[in-house]
């Protein structure tokens, strides 16, 4: 088996080696986008899965809007066109044709162009807005609370397998409201719901937070998000929720009747995360001998080695044995695997599944069998520990509850170390460059100072902490007053 690049070595390296060597995804023939593979899609889906029951659970439903948008209707909202016009795929043509002067060859037919250009959607707000402008009339037809699970084309022209490629998968919530109120009620509440997914099933401890202006989505009137730190101490931003105001309303001429009957814009809210989650779980996780995924999401949660001998009556006993906990772990809802092929040895398995990060690993031999016991392996801690197979299922359900916790608080843990209250520039860019992680620092407030900060450092305002507390101070580069520390960091 081929090892992995290791961390302290190249820490970019060990991810991209990760990645592709555990399965979860690989490059494809069109630039700039990726294949994920089944196992790595099968993590998306437990992933997916999560989120669509929480959207459901908070009254959201789903729903379908194309991937083309109309030239015309993505310039109507001018911010957010602005935003993105740097990173749109446009459909011009909609035929090709044989070329005359090269048979083997296709041409685009010049006569084939559309009358108006197509935009391949790199986010829906357009789409959407122009649609709920026929949906919507009277205050009856409020709240519309809709979520699409999709793909967009964003043309990056730097990649990286799932923290940033042209093409990736996610899902948009796009939701309409009578108040102001009830909009920044759903803003906040859907940070929320992203904020828990990352804690209690990806094990990643995220401080919510809001975007300075400078980093705000492009028609938004605030930006809330959840931050989070990788194990080289950059930042990731894993999910974003937009208070839009009534911009995309007046944009689209989205009105409707109130209880008086005085017509009003709608207030609007968008909201998303994507596949770049499955970045941010390697990144956070991780070690040099593979993934490590916690419990709630890892797409294969155990898995039963046989150790077989020639004995044949206790191969027997070993297989019954296996068939046995593989009955009573799913009915305990876990997901398991008994890995019986003879082509492969036990060693090799061992280390196949120490790469793909499965959870908990059973070994099952003669010797164990005769003793009453298997030996269980946590891939968290690399513990190996003797446990008796009376009630084992039992205790491999506690076992993942104790290794999804344990991965949560080792990774707060470390955010913790890693996150310093400096007041001095000096100390400032120093620690950027040799511990780095999470700055807490006063900024003056100005957009050019924060500009001039990522200019000198490569760092950025990650967000100013939702449990951020009014504080004097001064500025870490001006020295001008400042009322609250904000949050720097490298990020990806």
């Amino acid at each position: 088996m081929s090892t992995l690049t290791t961390r302290e070595e190249d820490y970019s390296q060990w991810y991209n080696d990760l990645v592709l060597k555990g399965g979860l995804a690989d490059y494809s023939a069109v630039r700039g986008c990726m294949v994920i593979k089944p196992y790595g899609f099968a993590l998306w889906e437990n992933m997916r899965d999560v989120l669509d029951r929480m959207f459901k659970d908070t009254g959201h439903q789903n729903a379908y809007f194309p991937l083309f948008v109309p030239k015309s209707l993505f310039e109507a909202e001018e911010k957010n066109a602005e935003g993105f016009a740097k990173e749109c795929a446009i459909v011009t043509h909609y035929r090709l044709k044989t070329d005359p002067s090269n048979q083997g060859k296709l041409i685009v037919d010049p006569e084939a162009k559309l009358e108006e250009e197509l935009i391949v959607r790199p986010t829906s707000e357009a789409i959407i807005w122009s649609t709920y402008k026929k949906w919507i009339q009277s205050y009856r037809d409020l709240p519309i609370l809709i979520n699409q699970w999709a793909n967009v084309v964003r043309w990056e022209m730097r990649t990286r397998l799932f923290l940033r490629t042209a093409e990736f998968l996610w899902q948009e919530g796009h939701t309409a409201h009578a108040t102001r109120e009830e909009a920044i009620e759903e803003t906040e509440k859907m940070l929320d719901v992203y904020a828990t997914f990352a804690e209690e099933y990806m094990a990643m401890p995220v401080i919510r937070g809001i975007k300075t202006a400078n980093e705000r989505f492009a028609g938004a009137e605030e930006t809330y998000c959840i931050e989070a730190l990788m194990q080289d101490g950059k930042a990731l931003q894993a999910g974003t929720s937009h208070f839009l105001g009534q911009n995309f309303a007046k944009a689209f001429d989205v009105k409707f009747a109130d209880k008086e009957n005085k017509m009003e814009y709608v207030w609007a809210t968008s909201w998303g995360v994507s596949t770049r989650l499955i970045g941010a779980l390697v990144m956070a996780h991780s070690d040099d001998q593979g993934l490590v995924l916690p419990p709630k999401i890892a797409p294969l949660q155990v898995v039963i080695v046989p150790i077989f001998n020639k004995d044949a009556e206790a191969r027997q006993k070993i297989d019954d044995k296996a068939k046995e906990l593989i009955l009573e772990l799913r009915a305990k809802g876990i997901r398991v695997k008994y890995d019986s092929d003879e082509t492969t040895r036990a060693g090799w398995k061992f280390a196949e599944y120490e790469l793909q990060g499965v959870p908990a690993r059973i070994a099952l031999g003669a010797r164990d069998m005769e003793n009453n016991v298997a030996e269980v392996a946590r891939r968290d801690t690399k513990e190996k520990l003797s446990l008796s197979l009376d009630g084992l299922s039992n205790n491999i359900e506690r076992l993942l509850e104790d290794i999804q916790n344990n991965m949560f608080n080792r990774a707060l843990e470390f955010r913790e170390k890693k996150t310093l209250r400096i007041d001095n520039w000096d100390e400032f860019v120093k620690a950027l460059d040799e511990t780095p992680g999470f700055i807490s620092a006063h900024w003056d407030g100005t957009a050019e100072t924060e500009e001039k900060i990522k200019e000198l450092t490569k760092a950025t305002i990650r967000c100013i902490p939702l449990d951020s507390k009014e504080e004097s101070g001064s500025c870490i580069l001006t020295g001008k007053p400042s009322k609250q520390r904000v949050l720097f960091a490298r990020a990806y």
